[in-house]
């Protein structure tokens, strides 16, 4: 695959935190998120896929895809962020008067139900902040910028959710959001630390975090040289970079930061060495990373401990769904959505390329864990991209 695509090697990596006494990734918050999550109804670990047919091709050890598709019907990872941080505010909220188990199982719904949680999204963030409100029983209104698709908008209404459009990108509807939450003291469970403060988008990089328990778990022992993951505002990346380094120290994979090229904010900031604007327009078919402005909170673990940034096409994003529809070998087929499938695009495009090759160290010895961190969120765009049903790809 050579889609284009700008590769920045981080000249400030360092794999393990500098300030160990103080992280943005903390072992106790850690540890409450992953109770509180594990306890949630219908709660399992997603997939991690071995593409053993895509490794070869590649010329890389071993392949594997974390499958976020399924995570609690949602279809992304975003419930483990955005859902835990509701239940978290919720219990904050009373004061810790009842258990974020009894918050989160709606057993305090009559204490809650007078209270508003909101959020802005490109889509999935906000899914999950209002799946998480109803299952508390709290109210909840979802900012949402022109951008997003009406598919999308049907499936966070669908939960309940009162939907406020604001005419410009998703960084505006940010700011929108926190104005309206400022003014009407509503509970802002934002995943940027740009929107008000770092508490809420803590809460949801830790919930975020648990990925990286649950593949450490699936692979027994074995230890990934690099991590591909794809990147709006950067929660996602910090989340499992910073919980690798906090784990594994100099033993962390590799990661690399994948996001569209018209949504740069991240390669941007690297070349800066400081946080920076997206340099395009945010016009992606990878909607739920066009970010202009990265969180604060998350550089502070990216500016060290990602080891590489990657600005790709959309193009690349979209071949990646349509092979991994159509996958090589014994290779499971895999509905990816255009987001969640910017990591795997990210890895194919530099495994193509001699020079970015070398860069990464990706050659066979390599094992590499890759990110899917969306299915068909929206099936009638999946279908317009890689023009099958996401249902038919999922069956086989």
């Amino acid at each position: 695959m050579t889609a284009p695509f700008r590769l920045h090697p981080n000249p400030r990596y360092a794999p393990a935190p500098e300030d160990p006494a103080a992280p943005v990734i903390q072992p106790e918050r850690r540890a409450a998120a992953r109770a509180a999550i594990t306890g949630f109804e219908g709660y399992r670990p997603t997939p991690l896929h071995r593409l053993d047919g895509l490794a070869a091709s590649l010329g890389i050890g071993t392949l594997w895809l974390k499958d976020e598709g399924g995570r609690f019907g949602l279809g992304s990872f975003k419930a483990l962020g955005g859902a835990y941080a509701v239940v978290h505010m919720l219990r904050e909220r009373l004061e810790g008067a009842v258990s974020i188990e009894d918050v989160a199982a709606g057993r305090a719904a009559a204490r809650v139900a007078d209270v508003t949680v909101c959020c802005a999204t490109d889509g999935n963030h906000g899914l999950a902040v209002a799946w998480g409100a109803r299952r508390a029983g709290a109210r909840c209104t979802v900012f949402l910028p022109g951008p997003v698709s009406m598919g999308r908008e049907r499936a966070i209404a669908a939960q309940g959710a009162a939907i406020r459009r604001v005419d410009g990108s998703y960084d505006e509807a940010v700011r929108a959001c926190a104005e309206e939450a400022a003014a009407q003291g509503w509970l802002l469970v934002s995943d940027t630390s740009h929107a008000g403060g770092d508490e809420a988008p803590s809460r949801v990089m830790h919930g975020y975090a648990m990925l990286a328990d649950e593949i450490r778990q699936a692979l027994a022992g074995t230890a990934p040289t690099h991590l591909f993951v794809q990147a709006g505002v950067g929660g996602l990346a910090a989340a499992l970079i910073g919980a690798f380094r906090q784990d594994a120290g100099a033993a962390s994979p590799r990661g690399i930061v994948v996001e569209p090229m018209s949504a740069d904010c991240l390669y941007q900031s690297a070349l800066a060495g400081s946080p920076r604007p997206a340099s395009g327009d945010l016009d992606t078919v990878m909607a739920c990373l066009a970010a202009a402005e990265v969180s604060p909170l998350a550089w502070q673990v990216l500016a060290t401990g990602a080891f590489a940034f990657m600005a790709l096409d959309d193009a690349g994003a979209v071949d990646a769904m349509r092979f991994a529809a159509a996958p090589l070998a014994d290779d499971p087929a895999l509905v990816l959505g255009e987001s969640g499938a910017a990591a795997l695009a990210g890895l194919m495009a530099a495994a193509g390329e001699r020079d970015a090759r070398a860069a990464l160290g990706l050659d066979a010895q390599a094992r590499v864990i890759v990110i899917g961190s969306e299915g068909a969120t929206d099936p009638e765009i999946y279908r317009r991209l890689v023009g099958r049903d996401p249902a038919a790809v999922a069956a086989g």
